[in-house]
C-alpha cells in the first residue's frame, strides 16, 4: 500500500494496489504526469487560447501561467511546500483557478471548499485535514485561525492584513519541479449523509485521467471544449473545472458570478460554450426562460446534468428549447461516473455503459459477492478515477471501500444483460411507512414524468401512528394550473402504475427548490418545511 504523509503528519493511503494503478497508465487511461506539467504543455502548444473566462474578461494560457507561477512563488516564500495541504476558499473566478493551479505547481495538495455562512464545516475540514496553509477571500475568515493550531500560513488576494501573505505581491516566478502523479493533488469535499463533511483524496492521475476521461467523452465534435460551469468550483461536480477542463484537457473554462438565467443566456451568447454543466433545476430554468433577442447557441454541443435525478419533463423541455442532447451524469465525490452520452435517456437504456477509462462498475451483495445481470444490489466502482482514500477517517475507508479498493457507493442498482447500469436510489434513503419500505427515488422519477412538474423531491415527515409519511415537494412548470395532492396521486396510480402504498400522502408546492452550498437540492430544508406544514394547501411557498 502506498502511503503519503503531509508536513503536519496527516497520512493518506492508496487503497488501490500500485500494480493496478500502473496498468491504468499503461493502457493510456491515466497520463502518468502531474497536473501542472500537463497544464504547462498546453501553455507551450496554444499560449493564446483562452484558458478562463469570467465577468472580468478572459485570460489566455500564457497569461494564466504567469499568474500561476508568481502565486506559487508567493506560497513558497510564505513557507509552504510540496507536502502541505492548502485550503482554498475563494469565489468562482480567475483567482480561484490560478490559486488551484499554483498549489499544483508547488506540488502541494489543494483543499477547495465552498464559501458560505457558518463555520462548523470549515473548522471540521481544516482541523481534520491538518491544513498548513489557506488561501482566503474574506477578512472574516481570519477569525478561525486561533482555533486551528496546524494552520500556520494565511494568504489572500487583495486585502492587506498583519500576518496575511499577499498573493498579489510582485516577485520572481516559481520554477516547478515534477511531482509523483500518484501523489494526492486535490481533496474533494462532500457533505453527503455523514455528520461531518467527507473528504476524498484524489491523485494527479485520477484527476487528469479518470475524471478527465468522463468529461472528454462528452464531446460531440473534435476540437477544444469550452465549458460553461454553473456549479461551484469547490464542489465535486465543479472539480471538472480547473484540473480537468484547463490542466488536463487544455480547454476553456467559462465562469459567471451569478446563477441568474438571464445572465446565463447572455454568457452563452457572448462566449459560445460547447457544453453547459448544471444541476437539473438550473437547466429547467434555462429552458423556461423567454427567448432573448437574437438567440444563438449554435456552438453548443450538449447540456450536462449531474448531482440529482434529471426529470423526464426537464429533458423534454431542454431538448425542445435547445435542440441539443441532454446528458445525465451519475457520479459522486467517492469515485464513480457513468453517463448517457452514448446511450441516450430512454428508460430501457438506463444510465449508460460503464467506461473502463473512467470506472468499472460491479453490483455486489451484502457480502461483496458480484451479482448476475438483472439482480439489484449495491453499486461499486473502481477505475482510473478512483480516489486514494478518505482523509482522516479510517472508519469511512473500512465501511465504504472493499479490501481491493472498490468504492461502495451506497446506491442501489443493477447491470442489465447489455452491461448498462440502472439506478434504483440510495440504500439508506428509504422511508418506512408502517412497515412498508418506500424508495423516494422511485416516486421522484415517476413524478418527473408529469407535464406540470418541473422538479420533484420526496421527503419523509414524522408520524405518530405510522412512523413516517411521504411528502412530495414539487416545483411546477411555469404557467401550469395549480396541482393538488389528488391530481398527483391519481396520475401516479392510473398513469404510471405506482402501488397505492407508495403514493405521497402530503404535498408541498414550492416556488424554488432550496440549494446547498455545493448546488444540490437541500432535502433537509424541504423536510423541515414539510414537517412544519403537513397539509395539502396547494399554495407555493
Amino acid at each position: 500500500m502506498t502511503v503519503w504523509t503531509s508536513n503536519n503528519g496527516l497520512v493518506i493511503h492508496d487503497l488501490v494496489s500500485p500494480a493496478v494503478r500502473r496498468a491504468w497508465v499503461a493502457h493510456g487511461h491515466c497520463p502518468g504526469r502531474d497536473l501542472y506539467t500537463l497544464f504547462a504543455g498546453h501553455v507551450r502548444r496554444h499560449p493564446r487560447r483562452q484558458a478562463v473566462v469570467d465577468p472580468a474578461g478572459a485570460l489566455d494560457y500564457r497569461t494564466l501561467d504567469l499568474w500561476v507561477l508568481r502565486i506559487a512563488a508567493r506560497l513558497r516564500d510564505a513557507g509552504l511546500d510540496h507536502r502541505d495541504i492548502i485550503a482554498v476558499r475563494l469565489p468562482d473566478s480567475r483567482f480561484a483557478v490560478a490559486a488551484e493551479l499554483a498549489v499544483a505547481a508547488l506540488g502541494a495538495v489543494a483543499l477547495p471548499y465552498p464559501a458560505g455562512p457558518g463555520s462548523r464545516d470549515t473548522l471540521s475540514l481544516l482541523r481534520r485535514s491538518r491544513a498548513r496553509g489557506a488561501i482566503l477571500a474574506a477578512p472574516e475568515d481570519l477569525a478561525l485561525h486561533p482555533r486551528l493550531p496546524d494552520l500556520r500560513v494565511m494568504c489572500a488576494f487583495g486585502f492587506p492584513r498583519p500576518g496575511v501573505h499577499s498573493l498579489s505581491a510582485p516577485g520572481p516566478a516559481l520554477d516547478p519541479r515534477p511531482v509523483d502523479p500518484e501523489a494526492p493533488a486535490r481533496i474533494l469535499v462532500s457533505s453527503g449523509t455523514e455528520s461531518e463533511p467527507k473528504m476524498a483524496a484524489y491523485s494527479h492521475n485520477a484527476m487528469a485521467g479518470g475524471r478527465a476521461n468522463y468529461v472528454r467523452a462528452l464531446r460531440r465534435r473534435p476540437g477544444p471544449m469550452r465549458n460553461l460551469l454553473l456549479a461551484p468550483l469547490a464542489s465535486s461536480y465543479g472539480s471538472l473545472g480547473t484540473h480537468v477542463t484547463v490542466a488536463a484537457l487544455g480547454g476553456t473554462l467559462i465562469l459567471q458570478d451569478t446563477r441568474s438565467t438571464a445572465a446565463t443566456w447572455d454568457t452563452i451568447a457572448r462566449h459560445r460554450p460547447t457544453h453547459v454543466f448544471a444541476v437539473p433545476t438550473l437547466l429547467r430554468r434555462l429552458a423556461d426562460h423567454p427567448a432573448p433577442p437574437g438567440e444563438d447557441f449554435g456552438s453548443l454541443q450538449a447540456l450536462v446534468s449531474s448531482c440529482t435525478t434529471l426529470p423526464e419533463t426537464t429533458v423534454a423541455a431542454c431538448r425542445a428549447r435547445f435542440r441539443r442532447p441532454v446528458i445525465a451524469v451519475y457520479g459522486s465525490t467517492d469515485g464513480v461516473n457513468c453517463h448517457t452520452a452514448a446511450t441516450g435517456l430512454a428508460p430501457q437504456t438506463g444510465i449508460g455503459r460503464p467506461d473502463p477509462a473512467v470506472a468499472a462498475i460491479r453490483v455486489l451483495d451484502e457480502h461483496d459477492r458480484e451479482l448476475p445481470p438483472g439482480s439489484p444490489g449495491q453499486i461499486c466502482a473502481r477505475g482510473p478515477m478512483t480516489p486514494l482514500s478518505y482523509v482522516a477517517d479510517t472508519g469511512l475507508d473500512t465501511r465504504l471501500r472493499t479490501a481491493t479498493g472498490w468504492v461502495r457507493t451506497g446506491d442501489r442498482g443493477y447491470l442489465d444483460e447489455n452491461g448498462r447500469l440502472h439506478l434504483l436510489g440510495r440504500l439508506t434513503q428509504v422511508i418506512d411507512r408502517g412497515g412498508y419500505s418506500i424508495s423516494p427515488a422511485q416516486v421522484e422519477q415517476e413524478l418527473g414524468t408529469h407535464p406540470a412538474v418541473a422538479e420533484a423531491v420526496c421527503v419523509s415527515v414524522p408520524d405518530p401512528e405510522l412512523g413516517q409519511r411521504l411528502c412530495a415537494c414539487v416545483r411546477q412548470t411555469p404557467g401550469s394550473a395549480p396541482l393538488t395532492l389528488k391530481d398527483l396521486t391519481g396520475y401516479l396510480e392510473t398513469q404510471r402504475g405506482l402501488e397505492r402504498r407508495k403514493l405521497p400522502e402530503l404535498l408541498l408546492l414550492v416556488r424554488d427548490m432550496p440549494f446547498t452550498a455545493t448546488g444540490k437540492i437541500c432535502r433537509r430544508t424541504l423536510a423541515e418545511l414539510a414537517t412544519a406544514r403537513q397539509v395539502d394547501t396547494g399554495r407555493a411557498r
